[in-house]
């Protein structure tokens, strides 16, 4: 049995739904589909959330009610009359917890607000496509993830627990697959002990798609995109990008530390640990080869490995006392990026000063700011972007560091990381 993600893009129209409808109905036996939200919806949410938090709650429900209106839209272009209505009845109570959301809403408690709106993304567009399947008679069932993912209360982030998730999954899909009954369900979300709703970080629909894959035991994991598999680089920053046919999940997981967009950090892990390869197959044309992520494959033909992060900020963090940055304050000041959640995307330090390559975000980096303050000087630069190149060459180093200012490189044999500024 295997596993098919899709992702927004798949699903962002009504004519793009249609075109999964080919994909599924060649599947000889039960499937597990896990679905995104629709197109920007997940976009849409977050933007509600900020309206509410800003204290503006009769916009933030108009917001809900626009969104709600528009997958309406959406359901009734896509299916027939009297399926339409079922759909539209099963909708309304997840829009009456979108409201409700909404209105509990708490500036105070951002993470915790967050999730339970932007949870529902998902749940609407699975609704949506597991009635059309139905109507186009592939007995998917639908099941809510936040009843077999369940987590801790890392709201935006949060951790699964996997002893707890997999005897639920089993339960409660596995049983269903055994019964020769395909599944299909949401990614990104699940739900914390004490019943809240959470998410699992941007694009954590791929880890669902993975814990799935290995807590059922299937034969393989396929994330449907529309690109005709990974890419060197991303096609939307870089020309003339390269598509890779075989690429191991150790690669992959180095290209995802450093920020690719491609896969999600957290995805590769499962399935490396159960032997599971994953696929990356366009759904614009389902023939293409697409590109598959194993154990083992030629790393002698890779092509550099390109991922640019933007909007970086570097912090140079300094001893007061002009004392030497040494194993105690390096473990002191881990501890307080540890304790924030607060990855470091490069590191490097020196006699008396540690220097940290983090994301730019504005609410983390004023309390994490405030706490170094306390014993350390503290300078930043901002606007930043961070270049990361495996299998570099002299010549793709050169061609994308020309004209900017670079601040700091890295180099090791395969890796080179350079954080660069545009020139005035």
């Amino acid at each position: 049995m295997r596993l098919f993600k899709f992702g927004g893009a798949s699903i962002a129209t009504p004519e793009r739904a249609l075109a999964l409808l080919p994909i599924l109905a060649t599947e000889n036996e039960p499937v597990v589909v896990v679905v995104s939200a629709m197109g920007k919806t997940t976009n849409a949410l977050e933007v509600i959330v900020n309206t509410a938090c800003g204290g503006n709650f009769t916009e933030a429900a108009e917001l809900a009610a626009a969104l709600q209106e528009q997958h309406l839209l959406y359901a009734s272009t896509l299916l027939s009359e009297e399926i339409y209505v079922e759909t539209a009845a099963l909708l309304s109570g997840y829009f009456n917890e979108l409201q409700r959301a909404v209105a509990a809403v708490d500036a105070a408690r951002y993470d915790w607000s967050y999730d339970q709106v932007v949870c529902l993304g998902e749940v609407f567009s699975t609704i949506i496509i597991s009635m059309l399947l139905r109507e186009r008679h592939l007995p998917y069932l639908w099941i809510d993830a936040r009843t077999f993912i369940s987590t801790d209360n890392t709201y935006r982030d949060a951790v699964v627990d996997w002893n707890r998730s997999r005897q639920q999954v089993q339960a409660v899909a596995g049983r269903r697959l055994k019964q020769g009954k395909s599944v299909i369900t949401q990614g990104f979300i699940g739900a914390a002990q004490d019943g809240s709703s959470v998410t699992l970080g941007r694009e954590g629909s791929d880890y669902t798609a993975a814990i799935l894959a290995a807590m059922l035991g299937l034969e393989s994991v396929t994330i449907w995109k529309d690109v005709e598999g990974l890419q060197n680089a991303d096609p939307k920053l870089f020309n003339n990008t390269v598509k890779i046919e075989a690429i191991t999940y150790n690669e992959v997981i180095e290209m995802a530390f450093y920020g690719a967009q491609i896969i999600h950090p957290k995805t590769i892990k499962p399935l490396q640990n159960n032997n599971i390869p994953l696929y990356v197959k366009c759904f614009l044309d389902p023939s293409l080869p697409g590109t598959v992520i194993k154990a083992e494959a030629d790393d002698a033909h890779y092509p550099p490995l390109i991922v640019l992060k933007e909007n970086q900020v570097l912090l140079q963090v300094t001893t007061r006392d002009f004392s030497f940055i040494t194993e105690d304050n390096l473990s002191a000041l881990y501890a307080i990026f540890h304790e924030r959640k607060i990855k470091i995307n490069l590191i490097q330090n020196a006699a008396i000063s540690f220097v940290a390559c983090i994301d730019n975000r504005a609410d983390k980096i004023r309390e994490l700011t405030n706490v170094l303050a306390q014993n350390y000087k503290v300078l930043h630069n901002e606007g930043l972007q961070l270049l990361t190149i495996r299998h570099h060459t002299p010549q793709i180093v050169e061609e994308l560091t020309t004209g900017k200012q670079v601040l700091l490189k890295q180099e090791t044999r395969k890796t080179i990381q350079v954080i660069m500024k545009r020139r005035d």
